[in-house]
């Protein structure tokens, strides 16, 4: 089950598309849902590929699958830096912020918004949303769109391509390992 949620949430993040996805994954046993997210680190700490828990709320896991590399690159970018320590974030070491991210999801209720940021989203698309309370937006799709509307909007018909090409080959056999493209 891990497997397609992986595949059906996470496609362009494997496919290198996409710095991160996040999926809600109900699971039965807390130990085997860690002893599977440990088993994935390992196998796909050589393509890149990073998984974890961010919050845990009875049977279902919020789940963070992340090209790391692609992360350090976007916490760089011009005014992000600045933004993310307006947002309470002292440490901006990767790791660490994503340390910073899970404690402040397990302490609030609902999402911090600059999350967009850990998932690759544009800094004026996760501003706009913050200052236009998610309304006002332009386009919608992975996520609500303030700014470059065209450019995004091809952004989304790719990553749904992805989406559904990664599905078929994953229906025909391939594994999530083998569709994941190296770092």
């Amino acid at each position: 089950m891990l497997e397609r949620q992986l595949i059906e949430y996470c496609a362009p993040t494997l496919a290198s598309l996409k710095t991160a996805n996040l999926f809600n994954y109900r699971y039965t046993d807390e130990e085997e849902l860690m002893d599977s997210v440990d088993d994935w680190n390992s196998q796909m700490a050589e393509k890149g590929i990073f998984m974890s828990v961010l919050r845990m709320d009875g049977r279902s896991a919020l789940i963070y699958v992340c090209r790391m590399s692609r992360l350090e690159r976007d916490m760089r970018q011009p005014g992000t830096e600045d933004f993310l320590r307006y947002c309470g974030y002292e440490d901006l070491n990767p790791v660490q912020a994503l340390a910073r991210l899970r404690t402040k999801l397990q302490a609030e209720e609902g999402f911090p918004h600059e999350i967009g940021v850990f998932l690759g989203y544009p800094l004026g698309d996760v501003i706009g949303f913050m200052i236009n309370e998610g309304k006002n937006y332009m386009a919608r799709g992975y996520w609500k769109v303030y700014t470059n509307v065209g450019e995004t909007v091809r952004t989304f018909e790719k990553f749904n391509k992805c989406k559904n090409v990664y599905a078929r080959l994953w229906r025909e056999g391939r594994s999530v390992r083998q569709l994941t493209v190296a770092a």
